[in-house]
């Protein structure tokens, strides 16, 4: 396997940072999960601009756009790959030990390209279960949700909660008790026929996939409410769902105590996604990417 490694691609033996690297050290960085279908990333340029939106957030410079498409692609081509899951980390880079960003002078930048595996037909078919995490998310206030950051360890506590009860996922709540997301996608639910998701106000990372389940359910008249819900709000759901980039639109079969089913509405939602990316890789195809 090759990596990018800042400018350049090289073994996977030969991609090594330093011990004082200070995204290893503090979590002091950001990154972007991506996946590829047919050799086209999807969503590229608006992964490229959150990421962008983080930095600048932190205070971290870090490579344009271009350059970062043009890598990506690069280090897909080195590893043979179509299919893949991508993922771009940009660390505030090598420093003395202390917390003061001056210490470093020049970013990390790491990208990884894998084969993509498939999630389980089963997890489509029949739905994953979910858990409520007693680990309640980041107070927003604290650190803003809009940062998607190295530093993880809230969300790896939810999700170890998770794997300790046999669950797939874990729902985080925020400090005031309202359904915020979970470790690694964001949730909706159906309810009478109405579509549901927490809204930004609730601490959320805006997930691009989230973002585009949205636009393609009201480009398909079916409306999407974004507010602030409680988990008996999704226990009274008929159905409920995920959403990814990797695992894109996935439903829910247990909640807790609650069972539902892979409902209508989720099933139709996935299979605009779906017709979404197909049309994207279309387009992108026509342009050259």
């Amino acid at each position: 396997m090759y990596i990018f490694l800042n400018g350049r691609v090289v073994k996977e033996a030969e991609a090594c940072i330093s011990v004082y690297d200070h995204g290893f050290l503090y979590g002091d960085g950001i990154y972007e999960t991506m996946r590829s279908y047919g050799g086209v990333v999807f969503m590229l340029d608006r992964h490229l601009e959150r990421l962008a939106r983080s930095a600048s957030l932190i205070r971290l410079t870090c490579p344009d756009r271009k350059f970062l498409r043009d890598a990506v692609y690069e280090t897909m081509e080195y590893n043979g790959l179509s299919d893949a899951y991508v993922r771009v980390t940009v660390s505030r880079g090598k420093g003395k030990i202390g917390l003061d960003p001056r210490l470093c002078k020049e970013p990390t930048v790491v990208i990884i390209t894998e084969g993509f595996r498939e999630y389980p037909g089963s997890y489509y078919q029949k739905g994953t279960e979910l858990i409520m995490a007693r680990t309640r998310r980041n107070l927003a206030e604290a650190l803003d949700p809009s940062i998607k950051s190295l530093n993880f360890l809230n969300n790896i506590l939810a999700k170890t909660e998770a794997i300790e009860k046999g669950a797939y996922e874990a729902v985080m709540l925020n400090r005031d008790g309202y359904i915020a997301e979970g470790t690694v996608s964001n949730i909706f639910f159906v309810r009478d026929e109405r579509v549901c998701t927490p809204s930004r106000e609730t601490g959320i990372l805006e997930g691009i996939t989230r973002e585009v389940t949205i636009r393609v359910a009201g480009n398909n008249g079916i409306a999407v409410t974004e507010g602030m819900f409680v988990p008996e709000d999704i226990f009274a759901a008929q159905e409920v769902f995920l959403t990814n980039t990797t695992g894109e639109v996935m439903p829910v079969s247990r909640f807790e105590h609650k069972s539902y089913r892979v409902g209508p509405i989720s099933r139709h939602l996935h299979e605009l996604y779906r017709n979404e990316v197909s049309r994207y890789l279309e387009e992108a195809k026509k342009s050259g990417r």
